[in-house]
């Protein structure tokens, strides 16, 4: 069985021919700038949208342990009330 897989070098040359001609050799350097510039802007794009879900798990992480902090002061308010009921009812016998 033959392998019709294509190598990056074949595609890469392949894009080349298809864009002489469409294109002409004179339009080759502006195509290729142009191809860099949208990978640069595309390279910029997913920075910053792996900087704002690091940001956004950032706040849920803290905002989850904000969540259990005010459950853990909940919990002790309840267990000071019970010692305070117990400590009045020893205190009324």
């Amino acid at each position: 069985m033959i392998d019709m897989a294509l190598t990056i070098t074949d595609t890469a040359i392949l894009l080349i021919v298809v864009i002489l001609l469409f294109f002409g050799a004179s339009k080759l350097p502006e195509v290729f700038r142009s191809l860099g510039r949208a990978t640069g802007e595309f390279k910029k794009g997913q920075l910053e949208a792996e900087l704002e879900l690091a940001q956004m798990q950032q706040q849920l992480s803290q905002q989850n342990k904000s969540d259990e902090l005010a459950k853990k002061i909940e919990e002790l308010q309840k267990q000071i009330e019970e010692l305070k009921k117990q400590q009045q009812q020893q205190q009324s016998k």
